[in-house]
């Protein structure tokens, strides 16, 4: 046989195998699986070639934008997740449907996402980001697997102790009081009584100056380029939440690439400045890195000190700090940015829990002392109205989770590969564990405590669970907790007739048209 010949039979035989893989991975596998399911009771929209139900998606998603939400109502779901709200109600609680050729289940029983988020955590793994989402959060908590987890979780998790918190709040309130300054100094003229302000715009400023002070010791104006590069890269996440990733593309020069990796590029450089920063002080003789979050992660690590005094298993590269300060950026900044938005949306139009909060707050803190962390322990009806709004109008909508093999989960067998999906505001909303008015907005649920507000302890998921469970929800409840408090000690304020009531999901849930309040100083 001549080398034309075998060159010839070689490129025959890989063609073959690649149509026939192709088939499998397009055609069969997709048959296979829904027939699995099927035999179990579990079905779904119909698979479509390549793109799965993502077209069905779409359309859905189009429709719901199309259509305007009732003010009246609290419910999100049809408005924000409207294939999950369709398909549960005609295919059932639990049902199959398809992100390209991935197979996703949609799971609401609190029992079954225990046993993937805790028992049995280590079966499930989270699935590798789209490349957008890689850009934005990096290699950090939220993307990693494995060694490579607990090592990041080890190094991170002091940082976030409730001690080493507690000495945040004043910094926290330090912001706190300059934002709220301006807005009385804007309201401070003839005619100036009361004054409209968007709560998301300015929660999302304010809370970026919180994080770049507990972060980084940094002010807002130094951090500028980080939030001004973050929030491009978010919105690319948003513009390519339903592409079809193909493997491979990630690494082509395309437009949307090469835009991609410019933005990725000076987060990463505007990040790595703030390091080598400390690292010069550090150098010049002080006896730290600061008592900032990233003070402490570079602490534990020692980076830059001629001990590592650290154990290996809990160090972090430079390059890894840069990626869990990505990770921390936006976590910490968007979402309680839109929990605070939505908490004040929530006392806007239930003028009596307003009113209720803010006698506890003069109860507690006074009519002007800023508040420390034992006031904050106190504040029991501000947390409960935080956890209701966190049940109602969670930032996170949904988690999945991708099976590592063929796995049993309750009375279903899940093939190795199939992701497991949480939606939050089907599972918050489920009247069999939250009650008749479990559409309402009612914080009293919430009056002994966390686990025994519903049915089931575990049917509110807003942070997670298990070993993974977010490592900055204390970080998250005393920053809102202490905003809240010191708007309700200055102001009273109301909902403004121009607000449009309209979330959405931009990853994140959040006010189409912002959340636009009257203020009125309680004190002139």
């Amino acid at each position: 046989m001549g080398y034309l010949e075998v060159l010839l039979t070689a490129v025959m035989l890989a063609v073959i195998l690649g149509l026939w893989k192709l088939f499998m991975d397009l055609i069969w596998r997709p048959y296979a699986i829904t027939r699995h399911f099927a035999k179990q009771g579990i079905k779904g929209p119909s698979y479509s070639i390549l793109t799965g139900s993502l077209k069905e998606i779409e359309r859905l998603e189009l429709e719901a934008k199309q259509k305007p939400m009732d003010p009246s109502s609290l419910d999100v779901t049809p408005k924000v997740l409207p294939h999950y709200h369709r398909w549960s109600r005609d295919y059932g609680e639990t049902f199959l449907f398809w992100f390209g050729t991935q197979p996703r289940l949609s799971i609401v029983d609190p029992e079954l996402i225990k046993e993937v988020l805790s028992t049995k955590f280590e079966y499930y793994t989270v699935d590798k980001p789209a490349p957008s989402v890689h850009a934005l959060l990096g290699n950090g908590l939220l993307s990693l697997t494995g060694v490579d987890w607990v090592r990041h979780r080890r190094a991170v998790n002091p940082a976030f102790h409730v001690d080493k918190l507690k000495g945040m709040i004043k910094r926290m309130a330090a912001c706190s009081q300059s934002t709220l300054d301006q807005w009385a100094n804007e309201m401070a003229h003839p005619g100036g009584d009361q004054k409209d302000f968007d709560m998301h715009k300015e929660f999302m400023q304010l809370t970026g100056d919180i994080i770049s002070h507990t972060s980084f010791g940094t002010s807002y104006k130094e951090g500028k380029e980080v939030f001004q590069v973050e929030r491009e890269l978010h919105h690319m996440v948003i513009e390519s939440v339903t592409d079809v990733n193909i493997p491979g593309s990630e690494y082509l020069p395309t437009k949307w690439n090469r835009r991609m990796w410019k933005l990725e590029k000076r987060l990463r450089n505007q990040l790595r400045a703030i390091i080598e920063s400390k690292l010069r002080m550090r150098n010049e003789g002080q006896d730290d890195f600061g008592d900032d979050l990233l003070g402490l992660m570079m602490s534990i690590s020692e980076i830059g000190g001629p001990n590592k005094k650290a154990k290996m298993d809990a160090t972090l590269t430079i390059n890894e700090i840069i990626d869990e300060c990505k990770t921390f950026f936006f976590a910490g900044h968007e979402t309680t940015s839109n929990l605070l938005t939505w908490a004040m949306y929530f006392l806007s139009i239930n003028q009596e829990w307003q009113e209720k909060l803010r006698e506890e707050v003069a109860s507690v803190c006074g009519p002007t002392k800023l508040p420390d962390a034992d006031n904050l322990a106190r504040l029991k009806l501000v947390t409960m109205v935080i956890f209701e709004t966190l049940r109602l109008y969670s930032p996170v909508i949904f988690t999945e989770r991708k099976a590592v093999s063929d796995l049993k989960l309750g009375n279903l067998m899940i093939p190795k590969d199939t992701v497991v999906t949480f939606p939050f505001p089907i599972i918050h909303r489920n009247k069999k564990y939250w009650g008749d008015d479990a559409d309402e907005f009612n914080p009293l649920r919430f009056a002994d405590g966390f686990s025994r507000a519903a049915k089931h302890p575990n049917a509110l998921i807003a942070f997670s669970m298990g070993p993974r469970v977010c490592v900055g929800q204390n970080f998250a409840m005393l920053e809102a907790k202490t905003v809240l408090s010191m708007i309700l000690q200055r102001f009273s304020f109301s909902l403004s007739p121009t607000y449009k009531h309209s979330p959405v999901n931009n990853i994140l849930l959040q006010p189409e048209f912002g959340v636009p309040i009257i203020f009125k100083p309680l004190h002139m």
